[in-house]
């Protein structure tokens, strides 16, 4: 299974020209399996659902979008792993040349642009929260069958009239178990939910999706475990993981622990699904916003995974009321020179 970019890919390379200092948004469109994030997204991270969902739900999160416990993925999952000291990637060069060498990266997350926030939301619910029918519509059988403990109200990236990704982020902060869904409509105001595709997370363990199969992004990835968070970056002053980012050609392959690709182009100079980029150690970054310092440790430590296809240098994050735009838009003069690539295995093709 292999899909196309369309309209949201379309869409992100028309708002990465956008430059107004007043939003970090410029959504990296696409779908699942094919193209970015798409678009700017609805509620903040962590976002309460208030009472929602169905049958007397207990959908709650807290205000400071924490994960209320719940740790994402061990110590030693790939996207917790300090890559700092890992070897530079023999094809680091081209790599870096086909997603943009003097191109600037983008925060792909923020408050509020265009009437939307901008990012990737998610909810944290109880584990009480009801389960409710999941009507996967076109990858059903890469999917997680439901029912999936979603919100009635649960933030969908976009917002409720979005035609982008519409990407849907349920963390069960007592069993923690993250659930994510592409492209999901609520059906009889959250009765259920339709969606292309979805997955489903173990977060307590080193979880990966079957080879072949992709996720709720076209890396076959999790995409909240890519995301900076407000709480992590202001709150705490600490990013523990790699991030999510996006380019606008990808190759026909993957490297683990991803496990899908999207798209048809064999060349080997061309960035797989899965590839990890590390900001280079003697980058200075200390005439930046303190936010992005953070960020900056983040991208020397734990680098960023190429999770979809969308904008290049499009970094992911959750929409939050309270992050400074404009402090966020220090990462808009990094350009991609300052980043090199490590080896982290080989290729795969399915």
């Amino acid at each position: 299974m292999k899909r196309t970019i369309g309209w949201a890919m379309t869409m992100a390379l028309a708002l990465a020209g956008c430059d107004d200092d007043s939003s970090t948004s410029g959504g990296t469109g696409g779908s699942a399996a094919s193209s970015g994030t798409g678009g700017s997204s609805s509620g903040t991270g962590g976002s309460s659902s208030g009472t929602g969902g169905t049958g007397g739900s207990s959908s709650s999160s807290s205000s400071s979008g924490s994960l209320e416990g719940c740790a994402v993925f061990p110590a030693d999952n790939p996207w917790n792993t300090d890559i700092s000291g890992y070897d530079v990637h023999p094809n680091s060069d081209a790599f870096i040349d086909s997603i943009g060498r003097n191109t600037n990266l983008h925060p792909d997350f923020g408050t509020v642009w265009n009437g939307a926030p901008i990012g990737i939301p998610y909810v944290v619910v109880a584990g009480s929260q009801p389960p409710v029918p999941i009507d996967f519509v076109a990858y059903g059988d890469e999917s997680d069958p439901g029912p999936y403990p979603v919100p009635t109200d649960a933030p969908i990236e976009g917002g409720p009239q979005s035609d982008g990704d519409r990407h849907v982020l349920v963390v069960d902060r007592d069993e923690c178990l993250l659930y994510e869904l592409y492209r999901a409509f609520p059906i009889n105001d959250g009765a259920s939910w339709e969606a292309d595709s979805g997955a489903i997370w173990d977060l307590k363990i080193n979880d990966t999706r079957p080879v072949g199969w992709t996720s709720a992004d076209a890396a076959g990835l999790p995409i909240l475990p890519g995301l900076a968070r407000y709480d992590e970056v202001v709150e705490a002053g600490f990013v523990g993981h790699a991030l999510r980012f996006t380019v606008s050609e990808s190759q026909a392959g993957f490297i683990a622990p991803a496990s899908h690709y999207a798209s048809s182009n064999t060349s080997p100079n061309v960035p797989p699904m899965g590839l990890r980029v590390r900001m280079k150690a003697d980058f200075d970054c200390g005439s930046m916003s303190s936010e992005v310092q953070v960020l900056c440790t983040a991208l020397k430590t734990y680098g960023m995974i190429v999770a979809d296809n969308g904008a290049d240098w499009f970094v992911s994050g959750a929409p939050d009321s309270r992050w400074d735009d404009e402090q966020l838009g220090d990462l808009k003069t990094i350009v991609g020179d300052a980043f090199e690539v490590v080896y982290t295995g080989d290729v795969q093709t399915n």
